[in-house]
This record gives C-alpha cells, sequence and structure tokens, in this order.
C-alpha cells in the first residue's frame, strides 16, 4: 500500500468505494461486540484488550516498510494519534468491555450507535458543522429508535443498569476521539498512525490489565485464538483504518450516523453467535433509524452541497 494512497484529497473512484467501505466498516464493528464477548469467556477484558492493541500494533507498523510506507511522522501528528489511542481504543473499549460483561453484545452495539447525536452536538460546537432541520430530524429519529428498543429491555428487567451506564462512558470517549481527528486532522498517512494509536492504547492497558486481573485466569483454546486474531487483524487493524478514512472526506456528524447500523447488525451478530434471544420491538425500533441515517447523511448545507 504506497504512502500516497493514504492521503486525504477525495478522489471521484474514492467516492465510488466509498458505500463499499461504510457497509464493510459497519459488518466488522457490529461483529466486533458478539465475538469479544465469545473471547471473554477464556480471557478477562483488559488483558484481551491489551493483547489485541499491541499485536495490532506492532503488525502495522512493521507491515509498513513492505508496502512502502515510511515510518515517520510529524510530532504532531505522532501526539494526535497517541491521543486518539487513549480516548478511540483504551477508554472507549476498556470501559466498553467492563459494561459488555452485563449486558448483552445486542444492546451494546446499541448504546453505542447513538455516538451520531452526541457527535452531532459537540460538531456543531467546536467543528461549525451546519446543523440543517433535515439532519435534526435524522439524528432524532435514530435516536427514538435506539431509546424505544433500550426502554423495552429495561421494563422486562433484562439488562443491567450499571453495564448500560459503563456502556454510555465508553460511547462519550468515542465521540470526543471522533471531535478530536476532524479538529486536528493529521497531515501523514494513516496506516502509521493507526499503529501508533493502537500501541499507545495497549501500553496504557497493560498496568491496569496486569493489576486488576489475573493471566492465570486466561483459559487457552481455539475460541480464544479465533477471536483475538478476528479481532487484532479484521476490527483494529481493517476497520479503524476504514472508520478514519471514511471520517476523514465526511463530515464528523454523517461518517458518525452510521453507527446507527449497529443495533440491528449487532443483535442479529448476538443472536447467531451467541444465542441471545431476540425480540420483535428490536426491530421494531430500527425502522426509525434506517430513516434517520438517510436524513442525516443526505442533508445538503444551505450552500446545497452534501454534508
Amino acid at each position: 500500500m504506497p504512502a500516497a494512497d493514504l492521503a486525504l484529497p477525495v478522489s471521484p473512484a474514492f467516492r465510488i468505494r466509498l458505500p463499499f467501505m461504510v457497509m464493510a466498516l459497519c459488518l466488522l464493528w457490529a461483529s466486533a461486540f458478539s465475538v469479544a464477548k465469545l473471547a471473554m469467556a477464556d480471557c478477562p477484558p483488559l488483558l484481551l484488550l491489551a493483547s489485541r492493541f499491541v499485536l495490532a500494533g506492532v503488525l502495522m507498523l512493521g507491515t509498513a516498510p513492505i508496502y512502502g510506507v515510511p515510518l515517520k511522522l510529524a510530532w504532531r501528528d505522532l501526539l494526535l494519534f497517541a491521543v486518539l489511542g487513549i480516548a478511540n481504543q483504551a477508554a472507549y473499549l476498556g470501559i466498553g468491555y467492563f459494561g459488555l460483561r452485563s449486558i448483552s453484545s445486542g444492546l451494546s452495539a446499541l448504546v453505542i450507535s447513538a455516538n451520531p447525536v452526541l457527535t452531532a452536538v459537540f460538531a456543531t460546537i467546536f467543528l461549525g458543522e451546519r446543523m440543517t432541520w433535515p439532519k435534526a430530524t435524522g439524528l432524532v429519529l435514530g435516536l427514538g429508535g435506539v431509546a424505544f428498543v433500550v426502554e423495552s429491555r429495561l421494563v422486562v428487567g433484562s439488562e443491567n443498569p450499571i453495564g448500560i451506564a459503563l456502556t454510555v462512558a465508553s460511547l462519550i470517549s468515542l465521540v470526543v476521539g471522533t471531535i478530536l481527528f476532524k479538529r486536528f486532522a493529521p497531515t501523514e498517512g494513516l496506516w502509521v498512525g493507526n499503529g501508533v494509536q493502537s500501541l499507545s492504547a495497549g501500553f496504557v492497558l497493560l498496568p491496569f490489565a496486569f493489576s486488576l486481573e489475573s493471566t492465570a485466569a486466561i483459559v487457552p483454546s481455539w475460541r480464544l485464538l479465533a477471536a483475538l486474531v478476528y479481532l487484532t487483524l479484521f476490527v483494529s487493524v481493517c476497520a479503524n483504518w476504514l472508520w478514519f478514512r471514511v471520517l476523514a472526506v465526511s463530515g464528523a456528524t454523517a461518517a458518525s450516523s452510521y453507527h446507527f447500523t449497529m443495533p440491528p447488525l449487532g443483535m442479529l451478530f448476538g443472536g447467531v453467535l451467541l444465542g441471545e434471544h431476540l425480540k420483535l420491538t428490536d426491530f421494531v425500533g430500527v425502522v426509525p433509524v434506517a430513516l434517520g441515517i438517510y436524513l442525516v447523511t443526505h442533508s445538503k448545507s444551505p450552500h446545497g452541497q452534501r454534508t
């Protein structure tokens, strides 16, 4: 992968590929909740995350020279990616994995899918993004669909409120990372930056992992190995690179709106991989979510350009 391919300017060919990149990103991120829950049956969450991040960072930085990507970053970009690693990975997933232990993977994906609403508020304040009526309507519809499903699950007492609170905290960390990336957009390639991001997240989590968890709790199994490989290669490496590519060429609100796809996909993966119960209300809430995504991503600014 030549370094030139990682530059941020958008070509017509890239815009054609964008829908396929978004589709792959949504599938990978939605599946990560269920795969992580499978892995946590054999490994404590922080040890799992720290191992995943360190492996992903070593893999990305180790393969960069093979594809002609120089191992260099400006100090500003190095610091930015290190901070993003702490916000987008260490805090977001570290807190989120603790929440995932006491709630279903489908609900975890659902809560995280509220990302676009918080991102829209912060993007309006800190990035100067326009809030049009179609975009605002889409965000309300998306949030309403998510709230409908969460409320129906809490009423029957099938989810842990503390687990939900932890997941909300992890969501806030993800939103902060998104705004930081758009506000201080890096000037150099994303591949090396993502490697730095993963390594910083892994190194931050290692002390907590070894002090709060025991390696004796790890149960070696093919399930754990397969899950770790999937989470490292396809989620930490591929999905994160896709996310920053999409975010680099889209408004923060529009890019984040794709998180609304996580509820149906996350619940579907939870049902297939974990046997989690699927309810009719889960899918009823998907209708306003789908309409909300359409309105947000097809909203036009006052100057006639799509956001």
